[in-house]
């Protein structure tokens, strides 16, 4: 078995024991999470977003006693985020999608700091959903550039692209009118996990199919800018509906 097999199965050896502690432990759900109303591919997995919350939780409080700080996760974040990209682009796939996991870390570790250590603020909002953006725009760019001789390539990562940035939109728009919608199927934290599941695992997948690299990753892709793209029209119906029974009544 080649070491580029092996070493994803040893990973998610290990993570699926983990998940065996966690649930050995009493699988508690994690009250941030909770308090936020958080929710993994609408509710239906929500025991991976609890465990993975608990797995990275130790990381947290060690960050907060060597006094690393929310925007020292945020930058951090972008910085992987950008690596990323740029090993995507070169065809380094697994890099790609271990720096991807590595930045959706930061990104978890940046709220729960600045809510630990009673931090919050606008500017914290702000900074965080905007360099999250930024990330995206990175991977796909660089998924754009490795799939430049596909015709498929630049398809799907303009659909992936375009309809991520609408779900967020959508929110914001929102939530400017004070509507507050944070529901749907493909939000950030599945945007993340499917395409760094579709990095460590496309060259094994993809080579067993007889394809080039990136084919799995292509397909990855098609799906979240389809799944996203459902999403966004669910949140834009669901926020115009009921901005629409604020509208007063005629006589």
């Amino acid at each position: 078995m080649s070491w580029s097999l092996l070493s994803p199965l040893s990973v998610l050896a290990l993570l699926i024991l983990s998940m065996a502690v966690y649930s050995l432990r009493g699988g508690r759900r994690d009250s941030d999470a909770v308090s936020k109303h958080a929710q993994f591919l609408g509710g239906l997995a929500d025991f991976v977003l609890h465990w993975f919350l608990w797995l990275v939780a130790p990381l947290a409080t060690l960050s907060i006693r060597l006094g690393l700080t929310a925007d020292f996760y945020n930058f951090a974040g972008l910085a992987l985020g950008a690596a990323a990209g740029l090993a995507v682009a070169l065809g380094r796939l697994e890099l790609g999608g271990w720096a991807l996991v590595l930045s959706g870390v930061c990104d978890i570790l940046d709220g729960r700091i600045a809510r630990a250590t009673g931090v919050t603020s606008r500017y914290g909002a702000f900074i965080d959903a905007v360099l999250d953006r930024f990330i995206e725009l990175f991977f796909f760019v660089g998924f754009a550039f490795l799939t430049r001789h596909s015709g498929h390539g630049a398809v799907a990562a303009t659909l992936a692209l375009g309809s991520s940035v609408l779900v967020s939109y959508a929110r914001a728009v929102g939530e400017g009118l004070g509507v507050d919608c944070t529901g749907g199927l493909m939000q950030r934290g599945e945007r993340l996990a499917l395409l760094c599941l579709g990095c460590v695992a496309d060259r094994p997948v993809s080579a067993a199919l007889g394809q080039p690299t990136g084919t799995l990753l292509t397909g990855v892709a098609y799906l979240i800018g389809a799944t996203s793209l459902l999403t966004a029209v669910h949140r834009t119906v669901w926020i115009a509906r009921r901005l629409r029974a604020d509208l007063p009544r005629r006589g």
